[in-house]
């Protein structure tokens, strides 16, 4: 019995080792070649035979075709609004489905589980059209609104994750706060709210990488009006067939600099975002 737990101990080690191997390899591409020296994109080897950090220095340089840094701000304003949005939806409505009883209330959750079955790009006409109605796709910032509207519109669709947190929050707490007089809205925000760290946590990440990293909502939107553009849409500019071999190696070093935010914001929060999922899934 050990020689065969040994064994399969170490048959476990080694499939680990050859998954994480998997995992690392194109992260690890990733910056070897946004250290290139060598330009162009295609190569027949993969350990770059001159290292250089113009890659980075050049991105942040600008000229009429590449603004990097013009994309970089964009994005992060973009983010940011549509991140406190999304989050201020999706608890609330969370909170709402949770707490309350009220007719149509199955119904509801019932629909809004089906509708997040589809992925968001099926409407992207349909935004288009009524947002180009209400004239929010005349001037840049008015598209940079239309974006932020985009992102936090159908963000309380996703409130699953949230209300199951909040189920394993005991109703007594909210019953005691009532017979001290306070009211629904005050047992959320002075109650409930700073019990729910965690959640709150998990539902700040999750908005923040979706405008992050999205180029199909983005793109329709923003059109040609490269000076508004984000950073998806930027970098995939970089590989036009016309920029492609003067700024491919710059992609990669784009590609690093857009994931340092995420991952320090993961970092700093690893343990509440761990703490929020565990909650949901244990409601």
């Amino acid at each position: 019995m050990k020689a065969k737990r040994m064994i399969t101990n170490i048959a476990c080690h080694v499939l680990l080792a050859i998954l994480s191997i998997i995992w690392v390899l194109p992260i690890f591409y990733v910056i070897l070649t946004s250290f290139r020296k060598e330009g162009g994109s295609y190569k027949s080897y993969i350990w770059p035979r001159g290292f250089t950090l113009d890659n980075y220095i050049n991105l942040f340089h600008g000229n009429n075709n590449i603004n990097f840094t013009r994309w970089f701000t964009n994005t992060l304003i973009i983010a940011i609004f549509s991140t406190l949005l999304s989050a201020f939806f999706v608890l609330c409505v969370s909170y709402v489905m949770s707490r309350l009883r009220f007719k149509m209330r199955k119904k509801f959750m019932n629909i809004a589980l089906v509708l997040g079955m589809f992925p968001g790009f099926m409407s992207m006409i349909a935004v288009y059209y009524i947002l180009k109605g209400l004239g929010l796709l005349e001037t840049g910032v008015l598209k940079q609104v239309a974006l932020v509207m985009v992102y936090s519109g159908g963000a309380g669709l996703g409130f699953y994750m949230a209300k199951g947190f909040f189920d394993t929050i005991p109703k007594t707490i909210d019953e005691a706060a009532y017979i001290d007089g306070a009211s629904k809205w005050d047992t959320f925000v002075r109650i409930t709210i700073p019990l729910s760290k965690p959640i709150i946590t998990y539902t700040l990440i999750t908005a923040f990488m979706g405008p992050w990293v999205d180029y199909i909502f983005a793109k329709v939107i923003m059109g040609n009006d490269s000076s508004y553009y984000t950073i998806a849409i930027g970098l995939w500019t970089m590989l036009e067939q016309e920029f492609l071999e003067y700024y491919y190696t710059q992609f990669y070093a784009g590609c690093v600099i857009i994931s340092i935010p995420i991952s320090i914001l993961f970092l700093l929060t690893q343990k509440c975002y761990v703490e929020g999922v565990s909650g949901a899934v244990k409601g």
